[in-house]
């Protein structure tokens, strides 16, 4: 169940971060996304901890990330990481890049 709940939520062309809303990291990327001008319906932030199976979709995203821990951002279907990955990419100005390369931005 953990598996296709996570691969549902995982879609080209959109941006979705996995968090618990108790974690600081996950606020974090929370904020640094929410400023930035999305298409409506292409960002999405997932509460893991709203499921009964918290540990099973953590133990999933180890298996597909190499990772258990939140918060975890996938740009389309690709994994980038964690908050530290998305600020590093957001202060190269690879984040930007790779957001209007896919179409998320208005």
């Amino acid at each position: 169940m953990a598996q296709a709940f996570v691969n549902s939520k995982i879609q080209p062309g959109k941006v979705v971060v996995l968090i618990k809303p108790t974690c600081p990291y996950c606020r974090r990327a929370q904020e640094l996304l929410s400023q930035l001008p999305f298409k409506q319906g292409l960002l999405e932030f997932v509460d893991i901890t709203a499921h009964d199976d918290t540990n099973e979709t953590q133990d999933y995203l180890q298996q597909l990330t190499g990772a258990r821990m939140v918060p975890r951002v996938f740009i389309g279907k690709e994994c980038i990481g964690g908050c530290s990955d998305l600020v590093n990419m957001h202060e190269k100005g690879e984040l930007l890049t790779r957001l209007k390369q896919i179409g998320a931005l208005q």
